[in-house]
Order: C-alpha cells, then sequence, then structure tokens
C-alpha cells in the first residue's frame, strides 16, 4: 500500500501535466489499407511498399526472406521496394519503423485485377442470375476480394476510407462484384495462382469522376472554380428541395392513412412513374415519400383479378389497391415488382392503387422501365400505368452528398489514387450507361482513351492490360425513329462505337454481350457470362495464349460490289454463324450515300457477310446492332460470341 503524502503528490502531478501528455500515444506508423491481413500482391513484380511513419524514422520491411529499408521524410512519407516475387503464400509481411511494428498475416501472391466502373460491374453476387449455385459453390480461400468503400474527395488522397480482403467462402462471395467474381474463378482455373480483385466501383457514375484533373485537361484553378461552381450550385438546389418538401407536413413513415381509397390527393405534386424521384425535382432526397394513382377495370375484370406490375422500386415498398395491402419488398431496389391483386381487393369502375416507398440513400423512387409498370387482366390484356402520379413526403432527409458520384474527379482522388502504385495485372470496366446521352456518347470516344491512357501513367505500367463491357441491350429509351421504325440516331449504339474505338489501343479487349441483355433491366442478371468473356480476352491479352476464340467476330471493311455490299470480319478459324442456327443473319441495314438507311438482307459467305436491299439501288454504308436495345443482332463466330454493333462509312 502507498504512502497516504506519496498519493497525493502523484495525484497533484497528474494533474499538473499538460493535455497532451495525459492523451493516449497514438501510432505513427500506417500503412495502405490495401496491405492488410489476406492481401495478394501481384506476382513477378517489383513490389512497392510505402506508408506514413514518425518523421526521419528509420522503416525496414521484410517479407519471405527479402528485405528493403528506407527514411521517413518530414512529412513522414516512406517508400521502399522489394524485389518481385513467385506466386505463393500464405507469408507474413512485416514493417517495423523506431519502437512499432505492424505485421501483416496471411498474404498471397499471384494475379491482382481492378474491377471499377458503374453498378454493372458492383452488381454482387448475391444478386446475380446464378447467385444460389456460386454461394454454395464458394470455398477458395486462395480467390479473394477488396472491396472499396463508396467515397469522394476534392483532392487526392493517400488513404482509402475503409476496406479488407476476403477469400471466397459461402458467407462472403455474396457481396463479392459478380462480375469480378466470375472472372477471378477462371483465372484461378486456367492459371493455378492466387487471385484478388480490388473492387472500385460506383453506381450511376460518370467517366468523368473516375479521372484526375490532368486527364479532363483541368488545371488547379479551373478545377476549383468548377468546384466551387458545383457548391454553389449544390446549395441551391439543396434548398429548392427543402422548400418544396416544406409544403406538406411531416406524417409518421409507418402510417398507413395514405393508402386510404377516399383519400384526397389533390393537394399532392405531379411525378412521372417511372423515374427517380431525384430526376423530377427531388434532387439528394431519402426517407419516405407516398405514390398514388387511379385505373379503372369493368365489372368483369375486378371479379377475374388483375397482376400489377410497379416497375424496380429503390429500395423498399408496400403496395395498396382501394386500402388493402396487395404485395411489397425490402431493400430490393433492383427487383421488378409484380404483385396479383385479388377480385377481394378489387371494384367495378374506378380504383385507386397507392404505394409507400422508402429509399435509404441514393436514388430512390418508382424506377425501370414503362413496360413494367402496367395493368394485366385476367385474360392478358396490359394496360399501360406509366405516366404522371400523384406525390407526398411523408418523412425525408435532404442532402447532395449522394450525387458526387457524376463529379469531375471525385471518384479518382477518393477510390483509385489511394490505390497507387499497388501493382496490377490490370483491369476490368463496366461503364458508360451514364454517358450514353446524345452528346455523352460522341465525347466518350476520347474520353475512354484518355482515362485508360492515364490510369496506365498514373500506376506507371504503359502496357498494363484494360478490358471491358461494351454497353448490354437495354431499352433505355433514346432512340430517335423514322415513323417507319428505322432508327435515326442512338447514344446508346453511338456510345458502344466510342468504346470499341479504344480497342485502336494496345492490351485492350472488350466484351460483347448482346445476346446477355435485358431490353427491359438495365441491370441483366447473367453475370457470369460476361465475367467468362472478360476472362478469355484476359488469357489472350494479358497471358499471351491463343488457340482460342476469345472474343467474336470484328468488322474489317467494306466493299461495293454492284447492288450488294460485302463485309468482311476477322474471325477465329474464319467463321460466321447466326446464334440459333441457319445463314441468313439479322440486324443489319443498308443506306445509300442519303444515309438513310433500310432493312437489309443477309447472307454469310466465308468470312464475309453480304448486304442488299430493294430500296438501296447503290449501297454506300452499312451498319449492323444500331439501337439502344438490338435484340435482333445474331452474328456470332467460333464458340458462339458475338459480334460487336458497329456502322460503316462512304
Amino acid at each position: 500500500m502507498k504512502h497516504p503524502a506519496l498519493v497525493l503528490i502523484l495525484f497533484l502531478a497528474w494533474l499538473a501535466m499538460p493535455a497532451a501528455a495525459l492523451a493516449a500515444p497514438t501510432a505513427a506508423l500506417e500503412l495502405p489499407l490495401l496491405f492488410s491481413d489476406g492481401a495478394v500482391l501481384q506476382r513477378d513484380r517489383p513490389l512497392p511498399v510505402w506508408g506514413q511513419a514518425a518523421p526521419g524514422a528509420q522503416v525496414r520491411v521484410e517479407f519471405d526472406g527479402s528485405q528493403a529499408q528506407a527514411t521517413a521524410g518530414d512529412d513522414g512519407r516512406w517508400s521502399l521496394q522489394l524485389p518481385a516475387h513467385a506466386a505463393g503464400g500464405p507469408y507474413a509481411l512485416t514493417v517495423r519503423a523506431g519502437d512499432e511494428e505492424r505485421r501483416i498475416d496471411d498474404v498471397l501472391v499471384g494475379e491482382v485485377w481492378l474491377a471499377s466502373g458503374q453498378s454493372n460491374m458492383e452488381w454482387p453476387v448475391a444478386q446475380s442470375l446464378h447467385a444460389q449455385e456460386d454461394i454454395a459453390g464458394a470455398g477458395d480461400a486462395r480467390l479473394r476480394h477488396f472491396k472499396v468503400p463508396k467515397s469522394w474527395a476534392e483532392a487526392p488522397r493517400a488513404q482509402l476510407e475503409g476496406g479488407q480482403w476476403q477469400a471466397a467462402a459461402p458467407g462472403t462471395v455474396g457481396e463479392f462484384s459478380a462480375i469480378g467474381y466470375a472472372f477471378a474463378r477462371e483465372l484461378r482455373q486456367v492459371l493455378g495462382v492466387p487471385v484478388g480483385i480490388i473492387d472500385s466501383t460506383w453506381g450511376g457514375s460518370s467517366i468523368e469522376a473516375w479521372m484526375d484533373a490532368a486527364m479532363l485537361g483541368l488545371d488547379a484553378a479551373t478545377l476549383e472554380e468548377k468546384m466551387r461552381q458545383r457548391r454553389a450550385a449544390d446549395a441551391r438546389v439543396e434548398a429548392q428541395v427543402r422548400e418544396r418538401v416544406a409544403a406538406w407536413p411531416e406524417a409518421d413513415p409507418a402510417s398507413e392513412a395514405f393508402a386510404a381509397a377516399e383519400l384526397d390527393d389533390s393537394g399532392w405534386a405531379a411525378i412521372k412513374v417511372p423515374s427517380a424521384w431525384e430526376a423530377e425535382g427531388y434532387a439528394g432526397m431519402d426517407g419516405v415519400a407516398w405514390y398514388r394513382t387511379a385505373f379503372e377495370l369493368s365489372a368483369a375484370e375486378a371479379a377475374a383479378g388483375i397482376v400489377l406490375g410497379l416497375g424496380q422500386i429503390d429500395d423498399s415498398d408496400t403496395a395498396w389497391v382501394n386500402g388493402r395491402r396487395v404485395g411489397g419488398v425490402s431493400n430490393g431496389w433492383n427487383v421488378p415488382r409484380v404483385y396479383p391483386v385479388p377480385a377481394s381487393a378489387l371494384r367495378a369502375g374506378g380504383n385507386v392503387l397507392a404505394v409507400r416507398v422508402q429509399d435509404d440513400g441514393g436514388g430512390g423512387g418508382i424506377v425501370g422501365s414503362a413496360q413494367q409498370v402496367y395493368l394485366q387482366t385476367a385474360g392478358g390484356e396490359r394496360r399501360a400505368l406509366a405516366g404522371p402520379w400523384r406525390f407526398r413526403t411523408a418523412q425525408v432527409r435532404v442532402s447532395l452528398a449522394d450525387d458526387k458520384n457524376q463529379v469531375d474527379t471525385l471518384l479518382y482522388n477518393a477510390m483509385i489514387h489511394p490505390l497507387l502504385p499497388y501493382p496490377l495485372a490490370g483491369a476490368i470496366w463496366y461503364q458508360g450507361e451514364t454517358n450514353a446521352s446524345e452528346q455523352g456518347a460522341h465525347r466518350y470516344r476520347d474520353q475512354f482513351k484518355t482515362m485508360i491512357q492515364g490510369w496506365r501513367a498514373a500506376w506507371r505500367q504503359p502496357g498494363m492490360p484494360f478490358l471491358w463491357v461494351q454497353l448490354a441491350p437495354f431499352g433505355s429509351g433514346g432512340d430517335r425513329v423514322r415513323g417507319d421504325g428505322t432508327v435515326v440516331d442512338s447514344p446508346w449504339a453511338t456510345l458502344r462505337e466510342s468504346q470499341s474505338a479504344a480497342l485502336a489501343l494496345p492490351a485492350t479487349a472488350q466484351a460483347v454481350i448482346t445476346d446477355v441483355g435485358d431490353v427491359h433491366d438495365i441491370h441483366p442478371r447473367d453475370k457470369r457470362t460476361v465475367g467468362h468473356r472478360l476472362a478469355l480476352a484476359a488469357q489472350h491479352v494479358a497471358y499471351g495464349q491463343d488457340g482460342f476464340a476469345w472474343r467474336g467476330p470484328a468488322f474489317r471493311e467494306a466493299a461495293v460490289d454492284g447492288r450488294v455490299l460485302v463485309l468482311h470480319f476477322d474471325a477465329h478459324d474464319g467463321v460466321l454463324a447466326v446464334r440459333g442456327g441457319g445463314d441468313a443473319p439479322r440486324g443489319f441495314e443498308l443506306a445509300g450515300a442519303n444515309g438513310r438507311f433500310h432493312p437489309a438482307r443477309a447472307r454469310i459467305a466465308g468470312d464475309t457477310v453480304v448486304l442488299e436491299s430493294p430500296k438501296v439501288r447503290k449501297p454506300a454504308m452499312a451498319r449492323y446492332g444500331w439501337s439502344d436495345a438490338p435484340a435482333q443482332a445474331d452474328l456470332v463466330g467460333a464458340d458462339g460470341l458475338p459480334a460487336s454493333p458497329f456502322r460503316t462509312h462512304p
């Protein structure tokens, strides 16, 4: 037992200590989060390791018998390089700086790929077509996934906001990128080495958000001015949204009062359905809001019951007809709502449909395609319910933080820059839907090439393989058509063309997926086929393997021969075919010098496709699959890999 006088002296000394001395000591040694337990490092390449430590600290790194040293600078930053290492593991990576030590266990060496883009690359295994089978069959400790959290920054960051490596197992793989997982699993089978996927994705993101200022041609002053203007615009929009929602008193989000059939909703606003409510004047809004509309039924239709299609609701919903609950889905922002309505909930004449929508972040509302919003009678007749509905908020919050995925440089700064210079085998990319506007699709041609070259320069890997997914078919509603239904202009087709133009860069390839899209859903569920086609491309582009079909037929040149146009293709073993059989591929069109296209009859002749049309006497140009949803495009090559949509020029 201490003497009472000594205790008093110690207590008074403690009171006299400065606050800084009382604080718990903080570690100065910090590593990028990619260097954490379970990491996968790139094989056969010098391995940079870097981080923070106390200024002037001597840093020593050891890895499987190799070691390197560095001295932290005045700002605490340090970097060093370990020699290249063959595939294998697990190993331990040990970092010491002064009295501090970090040990990273279970480190593998193999192939590391970056998977980036928007929602179709982000799409998780658990919500894909083969979810049940893939989750049940997962169990490969040498296939690992690192999910970069969604984050943004106005200046390049050195550290990620979070993330950890996870090995593929039934309890983890459901949250992996479905395309990334399918791609990695196939590489594991082919290469027999560990594979790591770094998943840096954000649904709805634009390509500009994934580029730095130099790639966008912006100097520091111009970028800061753009950011200032953006902040000011955000403040104005946020104020307008807050004023709009203030028109309705807050209501209990769990209340069903707004579902009542006889409710007076004349004070509600009009809103377009389907459409995200952000696009309808409620930018940055999350929370609970209500939709209402009315529909008519005959006595016979009401007595037989109906089915309602309510699009894809982001994120959760409950639906009522005439005050009776008929369906609901929780946390299913990508799930088409199809609800049977019994006769007992219906009546002859006017009926009222009410939908409560809860959005927990990102986009919100009744979305999807117009074809997914319908009323179907027992006899099979479908009536459109798309159009203006009534709308009001119940309990919401407003913040414009979620739209930062479309602002120049913000995702690059927070989700790509902190990865540098972690060595990669290559990158896979699936993005473009957000940029598929009339002007954006043309700009993408140069932007995409610039981004690829910019990423390669940032990683100091000028030949880094870069593979991407061409946009899937989807009824975007963006096509401009003539009275006879012929497409005049298609932003989605133009963006596909812009993607294909990047094939001029070395070490590139694209996966064409015209046969696995969904005209009604921008998120086709078959991600396994997409991952497989990227893996085929990787085997050829990144690993030099040959002797197999790794892409579909590629248009090479066109030649006029009287009243026909002959299209020449590069195809594996010279094989051209029609998906499903036959020798008359569909999806081709011909035009003369006036540029007016007409459907063409096509036939395969060796490695060519011969086109003619009775409406085009002097053919000058052709196009194939030229629409947002080219469902008829069925030209394939060896192993059934589809040809890419294209157009020729006179």
